[in-house]
């Protein structure tokens, strides 16, 4: 192998076009190439070699514990976490195709995740957040009422992914029939790892989402099928492949859009600080699983709803969040003594 494959930079390349064929996300590419960036920075420093220069060599299990050390220093524990993360697949790719002699990782300490139960928007909240979207909003730039009304609906009622909420389009919102021989709304939604999972849509979401396709129509009438019948569903005006969430410009919205109206409705709604810290549009999800919890949902049926992968990470919102639970500890006889007093 000539000197420019040994280069590290030339073999991260390779595990950029390795890890391409399981379609990660641009956002999980970034983060690829921001955490090997900052490690390799500090790999450059101790050897005094340039990023540019450095050869897989200089991978070791003291350069990869000093690096990290001098990381940890000003990063928060996610984003260690993350890195490592990030460093442990690179490297396990490199020792798979002998680049490397062994995979270094396991000597650096990964800091364990806080174990937070997940904040879910009390009903009342909730509540206040619903008729502050129903009534007109005077005061905002672009506002668009049914959207931000139908998007955050969805969210709620789905618990769908902000990532989730972008990708779907209008053909995924469908008709499927149900147990007892009937039809219902269902969208399909792909999720983490492409994985696809069907959401339910009852009628109150479907006429919300009725409801924002006809602002829609009035707004953007050059966007929609040129012929369509008289007694057409707005439903029937769009192609199936056109994005059911679209922006002030008609194209399908962005993230940075989709968080921006979320957080507006909060504060309008006055319930801004009653939301987790940096969760906008996950929010709702939190609140999605939490309630279903509470109805004492199975924990394989929400696991299912919500897209996970692991049981592990379902169980968070079970844990002091259903009723069975606290039905449970309330039978505590220590209660009873509380009560005599």
């Amino acid at each position: 192998m000539s000197d420019d494959r040994q280069l590290l930079e030339a073999w991260f390349g390779e595990f950029l076009l390795h890890r391409s064929t399981a379609k990660p996300s641009p956002h999980t590419i970034k983060a690829y190439r921001q955490d090997v960036s900052a490690i390799a920075g500090f790999l450059a420093q101790e050897s005094g070699v340039p990023v540019r220069q450095l050869t897989v060599d200089v991978i070791t299990k003291q350069s990869m514990q000093q690096s990290f050390a001098a990381f940890a220093a000003t990063h928060e524990v996610a984003s260690i976490r993350r890195c490592w993360s990030t460093w442990n697949t690179l490297c396990d790719f490199l020792f798979s195709i002998d680049a490397i002699v062994a995979n270094p990782m396991s000597a650096v300490l990964r800091p364990k995740a806080p174990k937070r139960l997940p904040k879910a928007l009390p009903a009342d909240a909730v509540a206040r957040l619903i008729t502050t979207l129903q009534e007109d909003d005077h005061d905002g730039v672009r506002p668009w009422g049914e959207r931000d009304f139908a998007i955050i609906l969805t969210a709620l009622l789905t618990g769908m992914r902000s990532s989730e909420l972008i990708s779907v389009d209008i053909g995924d919102v469908r008709t499927a029939a149900d147990a007892s021989g009937g039809a219902a709304k269902v969208i399909l939604v792909r999720g983490k790892g492409s994985k696809e999972r069907v959401a339910t849509a009852e009628p109150a979401l479907v006429a919300a989402l009725s409801g924002y396709l006809e602002s829609r129509i009035d707004r953007f009438p050059g966007s929609t099928k040129r012929r369509v019948s008289a007694d057409a569903t707005p439903w029937q005006h769009f192609r199936s492949a056109d994005p059911l969430f679209v922006g002030a410009d008609g194209e399908r919205i962005t993230r940075g859009t989709l968080q921006y109206r979320v957080l507006r409705a909060y504060r309008r709604a006055g319930i801004n600080g009653e939301r987790a810290k940096g969760a906008l549009t996950h929010q709702f999800r939190h609140t999605f699983a939490t309630n279903m919890a509470d109805e004492n949902v199975s924990i394989f049926t929400l696991m299912r709803m919500l897209g996970h992968e692991s049981m592990n990470t379902t169980q968070v919102y079970t844990e002091g969040a259903g009723t069975g639970v606290r039905e449970a500890a309330a039978r505590n006889p220590l209660y009873r003594l509380l009560d005599e007093k």
